[in-house]
């Protein structure tokens, strides 16, 4: 019974994750398909792009929502249940982790869009706000990373790459001096790993100095086409 538990709740996690907020955003707000432009994927910078502001605000928080929500849904379903491999016990941390990631593996390889999403950023922060009171804190200290190296550089893939690398970082720290779960660090660890190789496109080109910078269109009326 507890292994199906475990099963459903990194299924619905990775359903949710797949959900294509972005996609639907932009088709809504700009009556556009935001894959054909820009970076090509369904994240919050390319509806920015491509839609404006309001609808990336709105694309980013429903990026979140379904990151956070797969992370309560999985405590709700398991519970105060666990399951024993060894002398080791998975309980309700656990599993909540394991469906934080399903959904940032479902925004980066969703089922819905044939496994072509986006890059996981606000998903991974959204799983890990729920993860709290430690992921609230570690999620607001990387918020501040983030916000800091887009304001400085303009960059968001430098931005979203050093909120992740800047929540796994602090997460260290927290782990080694208060002896928190590691179950947290996991979430960071894996999920800064993910979102380090789905930007090694922008990693290339920041290091060429190609990188396209927040404020520069794309498109007719300003939208180009990929």
């Amino acid at each position: 019974m507890i292994i199906a538990k475990f099963v459903a709740v990194v299924i619905i996690g990775y359903l949710l994750g797949s959900i294509p907020f972005g996609v639907l955003i932009g088709r809504r707000a700009a009556g556009v398909d935001i894959r054909q432009y820009g970076s090509g994927r369904m994240g919050t910078a390319n509806v920015l792009r491509t839609a404006g502001k309001r609808a990336a605000v709105l694309a980013a928080c429903l990026d979140i929502l379904k990151g956070a929500l797969a992370v309560v849904f999985a405590g709700l379903i398991v519970g105060e249940s666990y399951l024993l491999i060894g002398d080791y016990a998975l309980g309700m941390l656990s599993v909540q982790v394991l469906a934080g990631l399903a959904a940032i593996v479902g925004h980066i390889w969703p089922v819905f869009l044939r496994f072509k999403g986006g890059r996981g950023v606000a998903t991974f922060f959204g799983g890990l706000i729920a993860l709290w009171p430690v992921g609230l804190m570690a999620a607001a200290f990387g918020g501040v990373v983030l916000i800091s190296a887009v304001a400085l550089t303009r960059y968001a893939s430098l931005g979203s790459i050093s909120g992740a690398v800047g929540t796994c970082a602090i997460l260290v720290l927290l782990t080694m001096m208060n002896g928190f779960p590691i179950e947290y660090l996991a979430y960071t660890s894996i999920g800064a790993v993910l979102i380090i190789v789905m930007h090694r496109d922008n990693i290339a080109r920041l290091i060429s100095g190609k990188e396209r910078k927040l404020g520069e269109k794309v498109g007719t009326g300003g939208l180009h086409p990929r």
